[in-house]
Parts: structure tokens; sequence; C-alpha cells
């Protein structure tokens, strides 16, 4: 997910750079979505995390 939250910044900065605003928006906005959900189940999965079995 955290990939897919880089391709998006990266279709970001360069529809930014060429001038597409508003694909630029779409897509930053799309990467923070991405990125905020990475970070919720990443820290979920370090709570949770692996228990050694007795």
């Amino acid at each position: 997910m955290l990939h897919y939250a880089l391709v998006f910044l990266v279709i970001a900065l360069v529809a930014g750079f060429l001038g597409f605003f508003g694909v630029a928006g779409v897509a930053a906005t799309i990467a923070k979505v991405l990125f905020v959900i990475f970070l919720i189940l990443f820290v979920v999965s370090l709570i949770t995390g692996r228990r050694p079995k007795l």
C-alpha cells in the first residue's frame, strides 16, 4: 500500500510540474489517503504483533 501512495505522489508531482493542477490535486489526495491507511494498518500490526506460542 505504501508503494501505491508513492506512485500517486510521483504522479501528482509530475502532473503539477506539467500544469495539470486538477489531476495533481486528485493524485495528491489519493496519495494522502493511502498513506494514512498504511500508517493505521502499520500501527495496528505493531500493537497486535505475533505472540510466541507457549
